[in-house]
């Protein structure tokens, strides 16, 4: 699902193409993509856009007449900026928005069809908001006091969209082993020092990726967005070698995601249980990197 980076990212390239302008028509090919039906969709054909700005991981396009568009990506949603009047592509195109320079094409990949359009009355804006923390927006104590809200562990403490904005799966692997916390450490349990590591590694980390991002994309749009990057450090990177002490990155599975780590960083070189893979070796589930690198060794 595209994070903070991303969708400012988004949010950035779109303000330069579409801010101060109409428009001109939106085609909806998915009917299942629009969730509202109050005012109707075409009621912002021809209306002018004022601004574009990111709500969570959720894009909201400002149009005269108080009315907002609020576009949730979800998992495999993206947006591409193409020739006026483009085409949606076969199976995965969900709607289009036209203007005279150009068309937003939204798109989906996948059968579940979670991603979203709603269109509402500016008013009505408030009623998208879960609450998170913007974090550069507010200073330390801010960040402290939601983290000691709930007692959850740091990964779902980061991802909670009702304690902190825009942060989710991908990018709190990468901010918890700056911080070199672990992702189950509970975040009541934290020490003022590693409250400051987490609240900076977060605000390094978010500002990096988007900088990098935006690098990347230059004058042109972002036509692939994809919470794996070459240049992350353990996201998505199980096997390989930490790039901070050479330890092979571990992982827990959970769901439909998957926690990255590296136990050397962020555990004191104790391998977390895996869900699925603990259950089934019970005792013989290897508590170190070393008695990982034994159980993995073939039987002679």
């Amino acid at each position: 699902m595209p994070e903070y980076p991303d969708v400012e990212v988004y949010v950035h390239c779109l303000r330069e193409r579409v801010v101060g302008k109409p428009l001109v028509k939106v085609r909806v090919v998915s009917p299942f993509v629009v969730r509202t039906y109050d005012p109707p969709i075409n009621s912002i054909d021809g209306k002018t856009i004022t601004d574009v700005s990111r709500l969570g991981k959720q894009i909201v396009f400002s149009f005269e007449a108080d009315l907002t568009l609020v576009i949730h990506l979800m998992i495999a949603g993206r947006l591409r900026w193409k020739e006026p009047g483009a085409k949606l592509a076969r199976n995965l195109g969900l709607a289009a928005f036209d203007f005279e320079a150009g068309t937003i094409i939204f798109t989906e990949a996948g059968s579940k069809k979670r991603a979203a359009i709603h269109l509402i009355r500016t008013e009505d804006l408030r009623d998208f908001d879960r609450g998170g923390l913007e974090i550069f927006e507010n200073d330390i104590a801010a960040f402290r006091e939601r983290l000691f809200a709930e007692n959850h562990t740091l990964k779902r403490s980061l991802t909670d969209p009702r304690l902190y904005s825009g942060i989710g799966n991908a990018y709190s692997d990468e901010i918890l082993l700056r911080a070199q916390l672990s992702p189950l450490k509970h975040s009541t349990k934290l020490t003022e020092d590693e409250i400051e590591r987490l609240y900076h590694a977060t605000l390094e980390t978010l500002t990096e990726w988007k900088v990098r991002l935006l690098e990347e994309v230059g004058d042109g749009f972002p036509d692939k967005v994809t919470a794996f990057h070459k240049q992350m450090a353990v996201h998505g990177k199980f096997g390989d070698p930490c790039p901070v002490c050479d330890s092979p990155v571990q992982r827990i599975r959970y769901a439909q995601n998957e926690c990255n780590y590296c136990a050397t960083c962020q555990t004191e070189g104790r391998v977390l249980a895996d869900r699925g893979l603990s259950k089934l070796l019970k005792k013989d589930w290897p508590r170190t990197l070393e008695e990982l690198d034994e159980l993995r060794k073939p039987k002679v």
